[in-house]
């Protein structure tokens, strides 16, 4: 990729809230790239993440994602184990107090992220940090000296803190310290991009950034990517709430959870959690919504790459061929007659030559009258696209596309 392919694959699936804000740190990745390039250097990458629970979802993974994209590229990515910060717990996204963990429980919970995070990132090109490296060795006059960089306005705008303070709930001092923490890692791993998600915003551009110019480095650039929604296509995704897809699960249960989001959530999947590149998501997209291609094959589509990426190719088509098989438990016989596509082939042509019907004239007007089925789907259109699966007219008439 040349440079301009580089800052658009990387700022997919970003989101600032902000427009002018997510064309500066767009136009500072590309100097910062070129500025990489000429020196013969990497950009240093990392994301935080603090050990508070033992397991991953989906939704934890969309910053490894990026990670794993900068390392594609060949840019040297940290995956730091908050083991510090966690003793506090990150506010941003609560408005209510985070309980304090002990050393134990961050010790415990931090074993298990890192080995999960290699489904994703390349082992052998991750770095692994813990941040008690640095935060622990903090005197209180240098800490006294970061605050002086912040006001208490600044803190007490933020939506987690007015809310409390709003309804009278104790907001404490303790609190103010994650985002001095959290723009001291930055300074300390000398971080050109920092990674996060929405809720991080005020940590990675506000606090970060000014830490570092504080101390005399050159400010990081924020990716800040959008929060994956839950299975319910609406709340952000959480094990309490029941909307999660763990990632410590097999290619089936993803393949399946993944089959269950609503059509509107596919562009957030799509952009968070797939290894596809604009192109290809575009293609997806735009096929969707000229309606060539129909929702649930894209969502298949969709399924079968997030399961992929996983747990592997093979895994992730038995998943599909498992799902299908069980979404036409109900409705299809256990033996039907198979066709072999031929990718020059439409729909009309299919039905014509499966003896499905006995013109291309009647297989448009089956179309048409919605009587044809794609996988349990009414098709509507004679642009479908078709794969693996089982085509149905009428009640009784099948065939098995292989």
């Amino acid at each position: 990729m040349n440079i301009a392919q580089q800052v658009e694959y990387l700022m997919q699936g970003t989101e600032y809230g902000d427009e002018n804000l997510k064309r500066t740190m767009a136009e500072e990745l590309r100097l910062r790239l070129i500025e990489a390039d000429r020196e013969g250097r990497p950009l240093r990458v990392y994301a935080g993440y603090d050990p508070r629970k033992a397991d991953l979802h989906l939704g934890h993974t969309v910053t490894m994602r990026k990670l794993r994209q900068f390392q594609e590229l060949g840019h040297e990515v940290t995956f730091l184990i908050g083991n510090y910060t966690s003793l506090i717990g990150d506010p941003s996204d609560k408005d209510v107090l985070r309980p304090q963990l002990s050393h134990d429980e961050v010790a415990e919970n931090g074993r298990t992220y890192a080995e999960q995070a290699f489904r994703i990132l390349d082992r052998e090109k991750t770095r692994i940090r813990y941040n008690a490296e640095w935060l622990s060795q903090l005197t209180f006059e240098q800490l006294i000296r970061l605050a002086s960089n912040f006001t208490i306005q600044q803190f007490m705008t933020r939506e987690s803190f007015k809310v409390r303070w709003e309804r009278n709930d104790a907001v404490y001092l303790h609190e103010f310290f994650y985002a001095i923490m959290q723009g001291y890692d930055a300074y300390s791993l000398k971080a050109d991009v920092q990674v996060g998600g929405t809720d991080q915003l005020f940590n990675i551009v506000t606090a970060a950034r000014k830490v570092m110019t504080f101390l005399g480095e050159k400010p990081n650039i924020a990716i800040i990517l959008a929060i994956l929604p839950g299975t319910d296509g609406v709340v952000k995704m959480s094990k309490s709430l029941g909307n999660h897809i763990p990632i410590n699960t097999d290619a089936e249960d993803m393949y399946g959870k993944v089959m269950s989001i609503p059509d509107f959530a596919m562009p957030s999947f799509c952009r968070l959690v797939t290894r596809w590149e604009p192109p290809q998501i575009e293609e997806l997209e735009s096929g969707v919504k000229s309606g060539s291609l129909h929702p649930r094959d894209a969502k298949m589509r969709l399924a079968q790459e997030v399961a992929a990426s996983f747990y592997g190719d093979v895994d992730a088509e038995k998943a599909q061929e498992s799902f299908i098989s069980k979404f036409q438990k109900k409705e299809t016989p256990d033996e039907m007659p198979e066709f072999h596509l031929d990718g020059t082939m439409n729909i009309v042509d299919v039905l014509l030559a499966a003896q499905l019907a006995g013109s291309r004239g009647e297989a448009r007007r089956l179309i048409e009258q919605k009587g044809v089925r794609f996988n349990g789907e009414v098709v509507g259109d004679i642009k479908i696209e078709l794969s693996k699966g089982v085509l149905q007219v009428g009640k009784r008439n099948f065939v098995r596309l292989v």
